[in-house]
């Protein structure tokens, strides 16, 4: 069953893997878009504005009392 070997014959083990990594840089382009909006907003500022408007009023006191009446006769006008 067991075969035995000679003095000068090799015994070959299974080979084991010694991984020696390198890397190279690959450069991939990543485009950000940047959008600049220029807005203008629109404030409502109110403006006062004054109109000037004249009348002419008359007073009137209305017909006189009693003691008018008695100085001058009623309905003298």
């Amino acid at each position: 069953m067991f075969k035995p070997c000679g003095p000068n014959q090799p015994i070959y083990c299974d080979p084991q893997y010694v991984v020696h990594d390198s890397f190279v840089p690959r450069f991939v382009p990543v485009v950000h878009p940047v959008i600049h909006v220029n807005r203008q907003n629109v404030v409502n500022v109110p403006r006062h504005i004054f109109e000037p408007q004249f009348r002419n009023e008359v007073i009137d006191p209305g017909y006189p009392g009693r003691d008018f009446c008695k100085k001058r006769p009623c309905g003298w006008w």
